[in-house]
């Protein structure tokens, strides 16, 4: 299913490749270390970055870490020997990969944080969803649901996290417990599944539906968990509608989810946005010159440039998926990658 996704997905890049000019030249080779392949966002990131970064004139290679932080590593020691235009990284474990960046950025190669944010050490641009808000877009989708179903914000929320050394889902518990404080009456009860492993959240939903059997809603942290997730509930004998469910992240799968009803809400990362931003802010990156912080228009979206102690770091928003918008072309969980032909930042 994820391979025939991701090949559509790069089918429809190419072909949105074609319409763009050529270029005689490349403007260099960029080398993006993706972290897994095990989820559509991250088979969705390759390809999106690779179409972005052709429109402004660069080719890209991709090296997959298949979640190991050692390999990782030396991916970059590799790349550095190979002196690209530019290193595009989103980390396994953020603590980790801090000696790298610091090596990367010591042999004059420009790096670029993708996804995952990193604030232990200078990059030259952090290209990130607002993740924290991502939490509180959730939080607000989960008063609701408790609100209707129990009459008032109260009940019971198991809510899996992915990988406890990936900043992307603590930002989200952060911001979903954030504000969640306001209800006392509701009860959040945390698990991570560790590598970002489906068949971990489907053990810890199992695990959770006896030890606690009231469950009003689980909030998983991507939508790759809640396919495992509903298959617990569905191993225990629950429907659609029995226990409500959210994820966060906009993928196919989620979207999928919610037109068969097992999905109540899927939180969009705008994976297409956050592409196109560091495409923009590339010819920038690698001639070192200035990035300056304001709102910048990335594909229709407002991104936020602030200037922070790790660098410049721009955040896209996202938004809550339902089976009302679930169709909407603009959400890359539907496959359609955007119209828009991007161009540098002058």
């Amino acid at each position: 299913m994820k391979r025939l996704l991701s090949a559509a997905f790069g089918a429809a890049a190419l072909a949105m490749a074609a319409l763009t000019p050529a270029f005689a030249q490349t403007k260099g080779t960029v080398y993006y270390l993706v972290p897994t392949l095990l989820d559509e966002f991250q088979t969705g990131s390759v390809s999106a970055l690779e179409m972005f970064l052709k429109q402004v004139g660069y080719e890209m290679k991709t090296l997959n870490a298949d979640n190991k932080t050692d390999l990782q590593q030396t991916q970059v020691n590799d790349v550095i020997a190979l002196k690209p235009a530019a290193v595009i990284l989103a980390a396994v474990d953020f603590n980790a990969l801090k000696p790298s960046i610091e090596a990367v950025r010591a042999a004059g190669i420009p790096i670029v944080q993708f996804d995952r944010q990193i604030t232990s050490t200078p990059s030259e641009l952090t290209s990130v969803a607002g993740t924290v808000e991502i939490g509180y877009v959730a939080a607000a989708a989960a008063e609701q649901l408790l609100k209707d179903k129990n009459g008032s914000v109260k009940g019971k929320v198991l809510q899996v996290l992915g990988d406890p050394g990936d900043p992307y889902t603590l930002d989200i518990q952060k911001g979903f417990e954030e504000k969640m404080k306001a209800y006392p009456e509701v009860t959040i009860i945390s698990h991570p599944a560790m590598q970002w492993e489906a068949s971990n959240a489907g053990t810890i939903v199992a695990d959770q539906l006896v030890a606690n059997p009231d469950i009003d809603l689980i909030f998983n942290h991507a939508a790759h968990l809640s396919v495992a997730a509903v298959a617990s509930l569905e191993a225990a004998g629950k429907k659609p509608g029995d226990i409500m469910v959210m994820s966060s992240n906009g993928a196919p799968v989620g979207l999928d989810l919610i037109r068969k009803g097992w999905l109540n809400v899927e939180v969009e990362q705008p994976l297409y946005a956050q592409a196109a931003a560091v495409a923009m802010f590339m010819d920038k990156i690698v001639n070192k010159q200035e990035i300056k912080a304001g709102q910048y228009d990335v594909i229709g979206l407002d991104g936020t440039m602030t200037i922070e102690a790790w660098g410049p770091n721009i955040r896209l928003p996202g938004a809550a998926i339902t089976k009302e918008n679930v169709d909407n072309p603009a959400f890359w969980g539907n496959m359609k990658p955007p119209a828009d032909t991007i161009k540098s930042v002058e």
